[in-house]
């Protein structure tokens, strides 16, 4: 082969290893089968019900915390339907209202919608461990892009989940969240 053909190969591979790595190695990688029949099972009429006090961090797409932020949420259910509504205080000193409209399906699937996403959110439970996926409409004063979103939920054994989000642009990732949510003793 000539030198030209080598230098393309060897492009296309440099190109296509981190591509493949991330796809399924990485976050991007994880499917609810990896998860299934792990304990205790991620039960969102359970876990998200109720006060929730949750804190986290948001990273840019540098990899740098580019916020912190608390939030109290409040989960009700009636059946397979429930809202979790969402206040968000972030160090900035900005707040956030966000309210979740949640249907469980058969199969341990769901849907869900909020005033910010663009269509339905579909996601999957699958033993402690939950995927969803939507695209959010960032608020105009953050420029209004579309974003898609993977978050994936893990119920640790003390019953706090944590979740783990990553938002891309194009395919490229822009931001992730790593944030706690654990239920409020009400008693």
């Amino acid at each position: 082969m000539n030198v030209l053909v080598w230098i393309i190969v060897g492009a296309a591979l440099g190109a296509a290893i981190p591509f493949l790595r991330t796809r399924l190695a990485g976050f991007m990688g994880q499917t609810p089968a990896h998860y299934a029949g792990t304990e205790p099972v991620l039960d969102l009429r359970e876990h998200l019900s109720g006060r929730i006090a949750c804190h986290g961090v948001i990273y840019g797409p540098l990899g740098r915390v580019s916020s912190r932020f608390d939030a109290d949420f409040e989960g009700r259910w009636s059946g397979d339907s429930g809202t979790l509504a969402e206040h968000f205080t972030y160090d900035s000193g900005n707040t956030q209202d966000r309210e979740w409209r949640l249907r469980l399906g058969p199969n341990g699937t769901l849907e869900a919608e909020a005033d910010d996403l663009v269509g339905v959110g579909r996601g999957q439970l699958s033993g402690a461990s939950l995927v969803l996926r939507y695209r959010i409409r960032l608020p105009a004063e953050a420029g209004g892009h579309v974003l898609s979103v993977t978050d994936w939920m893990y119920l640790a054994p003390g019953g706090t989940i944590v979740n783990r989000s990553q938002f891309r642009k194009y395919g490229i990732k822009v931001a992730e969240l790593v944030a706690t949510m654990k239920k409020v003793d009400t008693a």
